[in-house]
């Protein structure tokens, strides 16, 4: 496979890892999304300690309100960082 798509399927897998944990395998609860974030993702958002951080950000997830997070809702919040980052790194290539 290309790395694109060693990356897709990285990132299928690094869902249904998290989200086989509690209940349903194809969402995530918010304690879920919190270990996936704080263990996947803390290089570039770091650690998410309090939990207003992490209601707020489920609330911006959680598109049809059932308190969870499909892979849609969760692809999202991965291209959303994906565009941060890529914005970053625009910013400071010279550096």
């Amino acid at each position: 496979m290309s790395d694109l798509e060693n990356s897709l399927a990285t990132i299928i897998e690094v869902f249904h890892k998290y989200s086989e944990k509690e209940g349903d395998k194809h969402k995530l609860k918010k304690s879920e999304l919190k270990e996936l974030i704080n263990s996947e993702l803390s290089a570039y958002i770091g650690q998410i300690k309090d939990q207003a951080t992490m209601d707020s950000l489920m609330e911006g997830l959680d598109a049809d309100g059932d308190s969870e997070c499909d892979f849609q809702e969760f692809m999202t919040f991965i291209t959303m960082v994906t565009i941060c980052c890529h914005a970053f790194f625009e910013l400071h290539e010279d550096e």
